[in-house]
């Protein structure tokens, strides 16, 4: 059987049309990077995954109540701005910041083959949710990060016993994609005045 990131929907594959970022494949693709991160263990990224997964299942939610306005995730906030609401758009915020925060510690580690992954995720966060949290929360997540497994174990788990160099070249492809949306996303999110990632 193929290793998982053969084989999981890629954020390279999310398309993008006149009218924005098409939400089923978007959410798919998230859903893929959930499913990697399982095969480090449910613990290890906990304090991402929960955040990540409850976020999806928000713009999830959204959209199958509404999939007629809600083709693409420009048209989903901005079909529940008109309707006052607020909810699915605060998930897609959120979302937006855990998979920039993601992408960004991944890039980080591609950048430099010698930096331990705690210490991209650590720099991730300082730069992406940093400010967004209370001293409170920054210290948990200080003490979660210390527990991000080591460079080599990560990559050989996700490459599932295939190639870690076909690996990194894929994953360069798939975040190059991912951070091309998240700023995206982010870019409509704040110019529209519906929040800032």
């Amino acid at each position: 059987m193929a290793p998982q990131f053969e084989t999981v929907k890629s954020f390279v594959d999310v398309p993008i049309t006149a009218d924005g970022v098409e939400t089923v494949s978007f959410l798919e693709a998230a859903d893929g990077l959930m499913n990697l991160f399982d095969l480090l263990g449910g613990a290890v990224f906990g304090f991402v995954q929960t955040d990540l997964r409850n976020n999806i299942a928000g713009v999830r939610t959204r959209y199958k109540g509404h999939e007629s306005v809600s083709e693409t995730l420009e048209n989903l906030v901005k079909a529940e701005a008109r309707e006052g609401e607020k909810y699915g758009t605060a998930c897609l915020v959120r979302l937006t910041r855990g998979l920039l925060f993601t992408c960004r510690a991944l890039q980080y580690a591609q950048e430099d083959h010698n930096a331990e992954l705690r210490t991209c995720f650590k720099r991730a966060y300082d730069v992406v949710l940093g400010h967004h949290h209370s001293f409170v929360i920054r210290s948990v997540v200080s003490v979660a990060i210390r527990a991000v497994p080591r460079r080599d174990d990560f990559f050989t788990r996700i490459a599932e016993g295939g190639s870690v160099e076909k690996l990194d070249t894929e994953l360069a492809k798939w975040l190059a994609a991912l951070d091309a949306l998240a700023i995206r996303l982010a870019a409509f999110l704040q110019d529209g005045g519906y929040g800032r990632v």
